[in-house]
């Protein structure tokens, strides 16, 4: 469960822009994400992030397939134009950079789709010249080489609506359908085919986190599971095989060179990859949020965000070394989450006892890949309720990406936003640990909080739906909310000042105008943290008097008028979406959403785009990784590993592709 970093949220000084903004394309900042804690690692453990590296580039294709069932296509066509002819052809290669940076033509975030700058028909010619270079002469993602230019002109035309037309598969998920289309039906996503909501009445799903559902043509349901099969064959192949399967290669290297107790770690990833098995996926996540290695890594079908019944996972993965600069913050937090789950405001049946410390950790990465992107700042897994009831958790906190992103950010939407003169000057001298204590509070004291009602002890992800990721990472929002004022945090020495509290609630009723940048079209939102935040903006507003919308000189601003009325309200609503994950009230959670954090007017969101078009500040946030690079000898051995910033996102890119011949 993830915290996204929104320059929303806060901002920092621009020194060090230059050095990690690297490159831009319209709204988007591509940023060079940076791991100096590399170099204070072993030559062991540099082989073992290499290996694990390998493994995380493996498995980047397979989102790009979730995501849309051209997405591999459009892949393989926009990266062999751009490997032939992107000297002549910058429009092409700003929408393949856009393209890898959302994995795909859809926006990752609002999940709304975006267009080509340039024509079709410039494509076209750009795609026959690529041919008569010597591209596509390959397979690559298991697609057929384009041998001819008949082959290649009948894959152009079949994906031009794909590309081309904005009414083609116009969001990626849609949980809030327009017209006659359910959420399956209405989503782009390829998760399901020729499926709807009413097919699955009465369908048990044997594999609901790692299969893309099929509706045959008999009319009959069936599972494609996401595996490589086992050595044997007793368990054959499924979906995404080949990917799996090079990705479990890379694994079995970095079990040599594993530390103490992530060998029998990595071996339960490859198990599950090889049988796709979810009992196999329990064990290997029971296995890994006890392990607590200077080298982490997360592989695997993960996050359920993009499937409208927040059911299926998308492959995402990274390779994280401890910074052990930031340390302490995650650490003292978790020796104390008993503490603050006392100190909750729901009901004492809600509350858990003997809180197992979760396993926190701040941590550069050296690759984010698949479904996961350098706005996310923190995380908490494993997701399934299973392993955290008896297991506990692991909680990260990305310093590199967020650090990165505050450096290349400004304080240009703090000045333009804020309500107030005081708003502005306590933003700048506490919002960067208004903002590292938001996430590390969202993720290690939120999401590991509460405790459900005994007989969903499985879970009420199936019973609360489309609406249960946005009520958890409100849930876990609101919780750093309601602790920012305690006490407890001055005494462990992790506030600095009462004013970082300010700092905080400034920023998440200032966020209810700056996200809405992010949504250029229609008027409701989609995404999840978006629609959490949407949701304790507008219930606070309407319940609690504590915010006011209010204009000056024509432009909108939310001011916060009372600090201990909004903080009243968070323990009001944190309580009762407690109440809400324990016993699974799907209307409750249903009518709470739709009315707070769905809609909003699109004529302020118009005013708030045009005033950030002004700032000139990227929306969105895309990272380069770094890369390492192995020596190896004549048994294939390693003998030393360097990493380098290459600031070059299309060489970084089509070097991943390659692992899959593109050309």
């Amino acid at each position: 469960m993830r915290s996204l970093l929104l320059v929303l949220w806060t901002c920092a000084a621009v020194s060090g822009q230059d050095r990690v903004l690297v490159d831009r394309v319209g709204t988007t900042g591509f940023i060079q994400l940076e791991a100096d804690s590399f170099q204070k690692l072993s030559p062991r453990q540099q082989t073992l992030a290499y290996w694990l590296t390998q493994a995380s580039i493996a498995i980047d294709p397979i989102v790009y397939d979730q995501n849309s069932a051209w997405g591999l296509r459009q892949k393989r066509l926009l990266e062999g134009v751009v490997a032939s002819v992107a000297g002549a052809h910058p429009q092409i290669v700003e929408f393949a950079k856009l393209f890898w940076a959302n994995r795909g033509n859809h926006n990752e975030q609002t999940a709304a789709k975006f267009l080509p700058e340039f024509r079709f028909e410039e494509l076209k010619t750009a795609a026959v010249e690529a041919l008569r270079k010597g591209a596509f002469a390959k397979r690559a993602y298991g697609l057929p080489a384009l041998s001819s230019e008949a082959d290649l002109n009948r894959e152009l035309e079949a994906l031009r609506p794909s590309l081309f037309d904005a009414n083609f598969e116009p969001s990626i998920t849609a949980k809030s359908p327009q017209g006659k289309l359910d959420i399956l039906q209405a989503s782009a996503n390829n998760f399901y085919s020729a499926v709807s909501l009413t097919d699955l009445k009465g369908f048990h799903e044997a594999y609901p986190l790692n299969s893309r559902l099929v509706k045959t043509r008999e009319g009959k349901l069936v599972e494609e599971v996401y595996r490589a099969g086992t050595p044997d064959g007793k368990i054959p192949p499924g979906r995404y095989g080949p990917y799996l399967k090079k990705a479990n290669e890379y694994l079995e290297k970095a079990r040599a060179y594993a530390e103490p107790g992530q060998e029998p770690v990595i071996a339960a990833l490859i198990r599950y990859y090889q049988t796709g098995d979810p009992a196999d996926w329990l064990k290997f996540g029971a296995a890994w949020v006890g392990n607590n290695p200077p080298v982490d890594f997360a592989n695997g079908f993960i996050e359920v965000y993009r499937d409208a019944r927040a059911a299926k996972g998308t492959s995402q993965s990274f390779v994280s070394i401890t910074d052990q600069k930031q340390n302490q913050l995650m650490t003292m937090l978790a020796a104390n989450a008993q503490y603050f789950e006392d100190h909750a405001p729901w009901l004492p049946q809600y509350k858990k006892q003997g809180v197992k410390p979760p396993l926190a950790k701040a941590v550069e990465t050296v690759v984010e890949t698949g479904d996961f992107h350098a706005n996310t700042v923190g995380d908490n897994l494993p997701n399934e309720n299973e392993i955290r009831e008896k297991n506990g958790t692991k909680s990260f906190l990305f310093t590199g990406s967020s650090r990165a992103i505050l450096q290349a950010s400004g304080f240009g939407s703090l000045e333009e936003f804020a309500a107030s003169p005081a708003e502005i000057a306590i933003g700048k001298k506490y919002g960067v640990e208004a903002s590292d204590l938001l996430t590390a509070l969202h993720e290690i004291i939120g999401h590991g909080s509460g405790k459900l009602n005994p007989k969903y002890q499985g879970g009420t992800e199936s019973l609360l739906k489309e609406y249960y990721s946005a009520m958890e990472e409100a849930r876990a929002d609101l919780m750093a909310l309601w602790n920012i004022t305690d006490p407890k945090l001055r005494e462990l020495g992790l506030v600095s000042s009462p004013d970082v509290a300010k700092a905080m609630y400034y920023s998440a009723v200032r966020v209810g105008l700056t996200q809405l940048q992010r949504i250029p079209k229609g008027d409701t939102i989609e995404e999840d943290h978006q629609r959490n935040r949407q949701l304790i903006v507008n219930y606070l507003m309407d319940k609690t008097g504590a915010i006011q919308k209010i204009e000056r000189n024509g432009k909108t601003y939310l001011l916060l008028k009372d600090f201990d009325k909004m903080h009243q309200g968070v323990g009001t609503l944190l309580a009762e979406l407690m109440r809400i994950k324990a016993e699974g009230d799907y209307p409750a959670l249903k009518a709470l959403i739709d009315k707070y954090g769905v809609h909003f007017d699109p004529a302020l969101r118009d005013q708030v785009v045009a005033r950030y078009q002004k700032l000139n500040i990227p929306a969105y946030w895309c990272g380069i990784n770094a890369d390492l690079t192995a020596k190896l000898d004549s048994a294939g051995k390693v003998t030393g590993v360097a990493l380098s910033d290459p600031r070059d996102y299309v060489r970084q890119q089509l070097g991943y592709a390659a692992m899959y011949a593109v050309q």
